[in-house]
């Protein structure tokens, strides 16, 4: 047996290809977990209640970036096979419905969060503190909208051509722009106005549409970039292409959105339990994204791998390039779990906030701790695996149905009818990543996962 995972990372092309695909996703990730961090470090100056406010005004916008990602991300299993037999008219076309799917939910949240802010915030706190905070701050945040459904598109679509270096420094960049924006408006520094979390929003609006401009210019001044499509190349779109595209991206759009509604309904769930228990999660959140963010990198980076070997008729290596994969998250999950684990108090004592909501937060951190590679793994199946090998509706079965049988129902039961304390909660809602793990894992082995779905399109 240990033979047998020696040999399997003994294919000198894993690594590099891993790690030419990942570094820049990780650098981009680790610059925006840090920098969302810092700003929930900034915010939390100003109470309990700010936390809380910007937390819960930002799980509107948390489930429109899921929506696009599971736009961009359906549309992404297409091009990485594109890509991978070199077919640029149909990656363009690809890119084209990407954009039109992805500007049109936009459009809906942005008129939602500009005409019923309140109305969206009660979903989630009854503080009238929180909510009153938070709709100022979704109001200018939401115009963000627009700017994030082009950027994702062509950022994700750039990464499935292996072109990652490109959208990342242009994100970093926004995203340092953004952090040193927020600390001025926050607090009044550098001559700026004091707003209050009214800053964070305005600076986050000014970083997200200089990064989009930069981004266009970019492409579009490229005499060979992939991505550079006129008009007619996007939207040149015939109707049988389209319906059979759509026919693959809709239950990854629906995975994502299912599954965005069962985390905001955990939210929901921990904002109902008071305003202490939801900023117990916003500040867990803050430091989940750092632990993650070596994963995300190695999931994308299979996603882009496992579909070009499936495009180019290489079934056999897109399979073991997974399995690679998920031994290396489920080992460095363990690791990173028992560094979360030793840094938790230092790292807690960052953010200035009551006794209760650190004590709380440190136990919901050991829970993290524990589940930590089990989650990794379950993000590298559906992300890096299932949707890279067109395997879209079980996808949506494992990703967005389990939350709903399992998870939701768990915590509910939890907070409300058992009226356990917040890090139990959090715990019963983790039953759902277990149960994934296991159904994950033996759809892996089953390889029913691997479609090729550029060569279904040929001749379209």
């Amino acid at each position: 047996m240990i033979r047998k995972l020696i040999a399997l990372y003994q294919d000198p092309e894993y690594f590099p290809n891993i790690r030419r695909i990942a570094l820049p996703i990780i650098a981009q990730q680790f610059m925006f977990s840090a920098l969302n961090m810092a700003g929930v470090v900034f915010v939390g100056q100003k109470g309990d209640a700010a936390v809380a406010a910007v937390g819960l005004a930002n799980q509107v916008a948390f489930l429109l970036n899921l929506v696009h990602f599971g736009t961009v991300s359906g549309a992404a299993m297409f091009t990485a096979q594109f890509w991978g037999r070199r077919d640029i008219p149909n990656l363009r076309r690809v890119l084209g419905l990407c954009l039109l799917l992805a500007l049109s939910v936009s459009l809906i949240f942005l008129m939602l969060s500009q005409f019923m802010p309140a109305g969206l915030l009660r979903l989630y706190s009854n503080d009238p503190d929180v909510i009153a905070l938070g709709t100022g701050y979704i109001r200018i945040y939401s115009w963000t909208f627009i700017f994030l459904a082009v950027t994702f598109s062509y950022a994700f679509v750039m990464r499935s051509t292996g072109d990652i270096k490109t959208p990342t420094f242009i994100s970093v960049g926004a995203l340092a722009l953004s952090t040193f924006l927020s600390y001025a408006l926050i607090i009044g520094k550098f001559g700026l106005p004091e707003m209050g979390i009214e800053g964070v929003a305005t600076a986050s609006l000014i970083a997200r549409a200089l990064e989009c401009i930069t981004l266009l210019v970019i492409i579009y001044t490229r005499v060979d970039s992939p991505v550079a499509a006129r008009l007619s190349e996007l939207f040149g779109i015939s109707r049988d292409f389209f319906r059979k595209i759509l026919h693959s991206m809709y239950p990854v759009i629906l995975n994502e959105l299912f599954w965005s509604l069962g985390i905001t309904s955990y939210n929901a769930i921990y904002g109902h339990m008071g305003t202490e228990s939801i900023a117990t999660i916003n500040i867990i959140s803050s430091i989940e994204q750092v632990a993650f963010v070596v994963f995300i990198g190695i999931s994308n980076a299979t996603s882009v791998l496992v579909g070009n070997r499936i495009g180019a008729g290489k079934e056999h290596e897109a399979y073991l390039y997974a399995g690679r994969s998920l031994g290396l998250g489920f080992m460095g999950g363990i690791l990173m779990g028992i560094v979360l684990h030793l840094v938790k108090a230092p790292v807690l004592s960052l953010f200035n906030v009551s006794p209760q909501v650190i004590e709380n937060a440190s136990r919901v951190l050991l829970i993290v701790s524990f589940f930590l590679a089990i989650r990794i793994n379950n993000m590298t199946i559906v992300i890096g695996i299932l949707r890279a090998g067109g395997d879209t509706r079980f996808s949506l079965f494992l990703d967005g149905i389990i939350i709903w049988m399992v998870g939701v129902p768990m915590a509910y039961l939890g907070a409300f009818v058992f009226h356990f304390p917040v890090y139990f909660v959090y715990l019963c809602a983790m039953s759902e990543e277990a149960t994934k793990w296991l159904l994950g894992f033996n759809r892996y082995f089953s390889r029913k996962w691997i479609n090729n779905l550029a060569a279904h399109l040929e001749g379209i």
